[in-house]
């Protein structure tokens, strides 16, 4: 019996088949139908047939999407795939593929992904984190996810950057306003458009955040904001390791493929921690851009 994994994403739907070794078997993917709830189950749906179809056998089926599922009414909340917000989509696709469907945060997928047999398998404590168009996180203990009574555990993003820092600057606060109604939320200082605002602002040349990792090595503009960066990512995360004390960080999403922070942020996060040795390991993930949909294969990975 497979392991299938779907990434339900904004632009894309993806499956993965995983056989009992975790070795991949089959993998699809196709464009998301955009703001239509109906098509986007039927295209999901569509896709564990068709991987059935070529293995020439049935398996269990998780999900990785956007948002997550809310403890109080089983449905999505906090899409940003917006025609998912309010669906019973975990209801909808058990009754279509007459099976138990497993669903996660797709960052909570990241992390899981990356902790069964990723950059952190092994490890008790794992904390995984998407840095690209959002700030999102995902924590896993002993290869199972942990989601939370509300269901937001991992959702660094949306706490304050901390400012217990000798570079913080009155600027820093209160910060821009956060899509989610707060103002200063780290995912608008470390997200890439977020730090593309931020450079805009401090210099008035609008570069991307791939524009600045380029050009950081003959741009003392770009050098300056990398070292912030850097060490906002530190405050922040020391605020994570204050907290949850994880074995293993790993870091996805598209700045996740920045080099330097894997060195420059461990020596930063020293001054933030609470302990005179910070043991916790910043990685970079073993599975990259697969890492989400594998990890909602592994959402069974008790049997």
């Amino acid at each position: 019996m497979f392991r299938f994994g779907i990434d339900l994403g904004g632009t894309k739907i993806e499956i993965i088949a995983l056989d009992a070794a975790g070795q991949e078997r089959y993998r699809q993917r196709i464009a998301t139908p955009q703001g239509d709830y109906a098509e986007t189950l039927q295209a999901i749906v569509q896709l564990v047939r068709q991987a059935e179809a070529a293995l020439g056998a049935a398996g269990s089926v998780g999900l990785a999407t956007p948002g997550a599922v809310s403890r109080v009414t089983g449905r999505i909340k906090n899409a940003n795939s917006t025609c998912l917000n309010g669906r019973p989509l975990v209801e909808d696709l058990q009754r279509a593929l007459q099976r138990e469907i497993r669903v996660a945060n797709d960052a909570n997928c990241f992390a899981l992904s990356e902790a069964t047999d990723g950059a952190g398998a092994g490890a008790g404590v794992v904390f995984g984190v998407i840095l690209g168009t959002g700030v999102g996180g995902g924590v896993v203990i002993n290869q199972q996810v942990l989601t939370g009574a509300n269901a937001i555990a991992g959702e660094w993003g949306h706490n304050p950057l901390p400012v217990f820092s000798p570079s913080s600057t009155s600027d820093e606060l209160p910060g821009h306003a956060c899509y989610c109604g707060r103002r200063g939320c780290i995912e608008t200082w470390l997200s890439g458009p977020g730090w593309a605002k931020h450079f805009r602002e401090d210099t008035g040349r609008a570069l991307s955040a791939e524009q600045i990792v380029a050009q950081a090595a003959t741009d003392p503009q770009c050098e300056a904001a990398m070292q912030a960066y850097a060490d906002r990512l530190a405050r922040s995360l020391a605020a994570i390791i204050n907290v949850l004390d994880p074995e293993v960080i790993v870091l996805g999403g598209g700045l996740s493929e920045v080099a330097r922070w894997y060195d420059a942020v461990p020596r930063l996060w020293t001054r933030y921690v609470f302990s005179d040795h910070v043991a916790t390991r910043l990685l970079p993930p073993r599975f990259g851009a697969s890492s989400g949909v594998r990890g909602a294969a592994w959402l069974w990975n008790d049997g």
